[in-house]
């Protein structure tokens, strides 16, 4: 499995991390959402599954359920600021189409 962190989407998850009181690392997933079919899922891991699997990248663990990981293997995570909002930018090889609204991902 390879999902790969830039420095910045790295620094923001561990930042996000030190100030709980629980997490594991990162978890990403996709989920059956919008015209396209997909979108995806940014959570912290708070337990790991046996069919999970589990990558380090740039000091923090990322977590993917077994369905996902076809669709994200690959995938490099980024951080994107836009006026006020922050939020991570997935740039994924597995990808086919993307909605116009940019909300959704079909594979």
């Amino acid at each position: 499995m390879s999902i790969n962190l830039t420095n910045s989407a790295a620094e923001r998850v561990r930042r996000f991390l030190a100030g709980r009181d629980s997490g594991l690392g990162l978890r990403l997933g996709i989920r059956k959402s919008g015209c396209s079919g997909f979108a995806y899922v940014a959570t912290v891991a708070e337990t790991i599954q046996d069919s999970d699997r589990i990558c380090e990248s740039r000091g923090v663990k990322v977590i993917v359920d077994a369905n996902s990981l076809p669709m994200l293997d690959g995938t490099e995570v980024d951080v994107a600021r836009e006026g006020l909002n922050e939020g991570f930018v997935f740039r994924n090889p597995n990808v086919r189409h993307e909605c116009g609204c940019g909300e959704s991902i079909g594979f």
